[in-house]
């Protein structure tokens, strides 16, 4: 009997970058499976935002950049000349630990991407906007003040709507550096019940410090600490399960435990 052949939605292999001429990851290499939640954890320093930047290529934009290995998306290797940047980017989307809105309206801010990829009838326009503003819950709050500036919202409600915006274009994979930064209990309550709602249609990467919300809401979790040398590397791979209570040595021991007990 034939086994299906399932491809990750992104695999890195022995992917070492750098920036200006300087190392800051080496050898790094994971299977990220489709539909899951991923942590990227580890000590400041070692790699992780320029690493989770790496994987739609938003580290172009921030200086010369060299690479080693590769970077499949579902098999297609996205340091390849031939990429379509802004496609890969719509795919494969960020959303950053600070609000990134437009000086716009609600409306605006999350139609803005769609209008990037070709002109939608009217009508087209707002279901599209109303189902991302549903879909990142956020709908009840602004539905009667759409066309008002972004702005006005609140932090919290300011972070949703750039989750909507994200939404908004159907990416298969979001990228989230430290999301839940700055925000109130409430508003990461909210983010987090958004992001496993999300669960079963798209691959979540994040970046968190946090090690309860790892907990609560990772599937497999990503460990980096840097060398001697102090150039990023991937220390260990696995389910968030044997990450936090398996631990393989007492390097990852000593980082874990670093932080304030989670939640069994």
């Amino acid at each position: 009997m034939n086994m299906i052949k399932i491809i990750p939605a992104i695999s890195v292999k022995n992917f070492g970058f750098y920036y200006n001429q300087q190392k800051v990851l080496d050898n790094v290499s994971m299977d990220i499976p489709q539909n899951k939640i991923i942590a990227i954890i580890g000590p400041s320093g070692c790699g992780k935002s320029t690493f989770l930047k790496s994987l739609n290529r938003m580290s172009d934009l921030e200086g010369e950049i060299q690479i080693e290995g590769k970077i499949e998306f579902f098999g297609q290797n996205i340091y390849e000349r031939r990429i379509n940047l802004n496609r890969l980017r719509r795919q494969i989307s960020t959303i950053y630990s600070k609000p990134h809105l437009f000086p716009l309206s609600i409306y605006d801010n999350v139609a803005y991407g769609v209008k990037l990829i070709g002109w939608r009838p009217k009508p087209e326009l707002d279901e599209v906007v109303e189902l991302a503003l549903k879909a990142a819950d956020i709908w009840e709050e602004v539905k009667n003040k759409l066309h008002k500036s972004a702005l006005e919202l609140g932090y919290g409600e300011q972070q949703r709507l750039c989750i909507a915006r994200a939404l908004a274009v159907k990416p298969q994979v979001i990228l989230m550096d430290e999301l839940c930064a700055g925000l109130d209990p409430i508003a990461i309550m909210k983010i987090e019940e958004l992001i496993e709602c999300l669960r079963s249609e798209l691959t979540i990467i994040f970046i968190s410090h946090n090690m309860q919300q790892v907990s609560r809401l990772a599937d497999f979790t990503a460990l980096f600490q840097y060398n001697e040398n102090h150039i990023g590397q991937l220390r260990e791979f696995a389910s968030t399960k044997k990450i936090l209570a398996q631990y393989t040595d007492y390097s990852i021991r000593d980082y874990v435990t670093s932080y304030p007990r989670f939640s069994k």
